[in-house]
C-alpha cells in the first residue's frame, strides 16, 4: 500500500463509523424519545450490534452503549426478549405496574407510533438537513421555460421550442426547471409524456428521453435520462428560515419518490438491479464525500438517512415496517398475531434480508473488481 493511500483510507473508515453510527443514533433516538412520552421503560440504547466496547448507565437505568459491530443499534424496551423488540416469556405474570411500562403491553397506536418514530426522524433529520443548506446557500432557480433546445436531443425532436413552458412532466407538476431533470433522469431511453404551453396554448408532446451514463470510480457506468433542454436566464433565491423547511421537505419528498420509482423499475425488470450498492460501496462513497469536504459529507449523510427512513419502512418482519404490518393486522383482527405466526415471519425476514444484503454485497465485489 502507497503512503498516499493511508490517510484516504483512514478518512474514508473514520467518516464511516462516525456518519453511519449518527444516523443510527437518529433512528433509535425516534424509538426512545416517543417511548419516553408513553412511559415505556427502557433498559438499553445501543449504537452497533454485538459486544459491547464501551458504555455507562443513566440514572433513569438506561444502559448506553457501543457494539463492536457499527453497522445498526437497537433500543431494548423492557420486556423485550432481544433488540428485535420480540416480547419475552412470562410477561402476563408480571405484576399491574410493571406491564404498565412495559412496551408490550402499550396500545397497538401506542407500539406503531414508538416504532414508526424511528424512520420518521431519519426522514425529518435529513429534511433538517437540506434545509440548512438552502437557508445557508440559497437555490439557483428558473421558470420551467425553455431557454435553448439541444440539436439533435429528444426535445427537438418532438418538436419542443424555445420558450416553451413545461407544465408537467410524466404528470408531475413541474412550478421550475429544476424540477425537470429530477423526474427525467429516471426514465433513461423511455418515452415520457410531456404537457407544455406555447403561444397560450396548451399541448402535449411524448419524446423518447436520450441516455446519458454516469461513472463511478470503479468504471461502472448507471445511465440517466436525457431531455436535451436548457433553462433561461437563472437566479439565487434565498429562503428565510421556514420556506427553507419547506424546501427542504420538498427535497426530501424527490428523493422518496424516486427510491419507490427505480425500485419498482428494478422489479419490472426496466432497471438492472446491479445498480443496488450495498456496505462497501455506501462505506466507499462516504469516503469519496468526506474528502470532498464536510458539507459534502453532510449533504451524502442526509441521502443516506432518507434512503435508511424508506427502507424500514419496507413491510419486513425484522425491519420497523414489519413491525408496523403485524400492528395493522391487530388493529383489524382485534388480537395479535400468534407468537409462533411472529416468530417464522422474523425468521423469513431475516432469511429475505441476508440474501439480499449477499446480493448487495456481490454487486459491491464485482463494482470494485476484487
Amino acid at each position: 500500500m502507497e503512503a498516499t493511500e493511508a490517510p484516504g483510507i483512514l478518512l474514508t473508515i473514520i467518516a464511516f463509523v462516525c456518519g453511519f453510527s449518527a444516523l443510527v443514533f437518529i433512528h433509535e433516538w425516534g424509538h426512545y424519545i416517543v417511548a419516553r412520552i408513553f412511559g415505556v421503560k427502557i433498559e438499553s440504547f445501543s449504537i452497533g450490534f454485538g459486544r459491547e466496547i464501551v458504555g455507562f448507565t443513566d440514572k433513569r437505568g438506561v444502559r448506553w452503549k457501543f457494539g463492536w459491530l457499527p453497522l445498526g443499534g437497537y433500543v431494548k424496551f423492557f420486556g423485550d426478549r432481544s433488540g428485535a423488540s420480540n416480547a419475552a416469556e412470562g410477561l402476563e405474570a408480571l405484576p399491574s405496574e410493571e406491564q404498565a411500562a412495559c412496551f408490550h403491553f402499550k396500545p397497538v397506536w401506542q407500539r406503531a407510533l414508538i416504532v414508526f418514530a424511528g424512520p420518521a426522524v431519519n426522514l425529518i433529520a435529513a429534511a433538517l438537513v437540506f434545509a440548512a443548506f438552502y437557508w445557508s446557500y440559497g437555490i439557483y432557480v428558473s421558470d420551467p421555460v425553455v431557454g435553448e433546445v439541444v440539436a439533435e436531443g429528444a426535445a427537438a425532436k418532438a418538436g419542443i421550442q424555445k420558450g416553451d413552458r413545461i407544465l408537467t412532466v410524466d404528470g408531475a407538476p413541474v412550478e421550475r426547471f429544476n424540477d425537470i431533470a429530477p423526474i427525467v433522469r429516471l426514465y433513461p431511453g423511455r418515452r415520457v409524456p410531456i404537457t407544455l404551453e406555447r403561444d397560450g396554448k396548451e399541448m402535449a408532446v411524448t419524446p423518447v428521453l436520450g441516455i446519458d451514463y454516469i461513472e463511478d470510480r470503479f468504471g461502472n457506468r448507471y445511465p440517466f435520462g436525457v431531455l436535451g433542454v436548457q433553462s433561461g436566464e437563472m437566479h439565487v433565491y434565498e429562503p428565510s428560515f421556514f420556506p427553507a423547511i419547506g424546501e427542504g421537505v420538498r427535497q426530501t419528498g424527490s428523493m422518496i419518490k424516486t427510491i419507490f420509482t427505480t425500485t419498482g423499475q428494478m422489479l419490472l425488470g426496466l432497471r438492472s438491479p446491479k445498480e443496488l450498492g450495498g456496505p462497501l460501496r455506501i462505506v466507499t462513497m462516504t469516503g469519496e464525500a468526506a474528502q470532498n469536504g464536510i458539507e459534502n459529507l453532510l449533504w451524502f449523510l442526509a441521502i443516506i438517512s432518507v434512503n435508511l427512513g424508506v427502507i424500514n419502512l419496507l413491510p419486513i418482519p425484522v425491519l420497523d415496517g414489519g413491525h408496523l404490518f403485524y400492528y395493522a393486522i391487530e388493529a383489524i383482527k382485534g388480537s395479535p398475531l400468534t407468537a409462533k405466526a411472529q416468530e417464522a415471519g422474523f425468521v423469513a425476514g431475516f432469511a429475505l434480508m441476508l440474501l439480499f444484503m449477499l446480493f448487495v454485497t456481490l454487486n459491491d465485489l464485482q463494482s470494485i473488481a476484487l
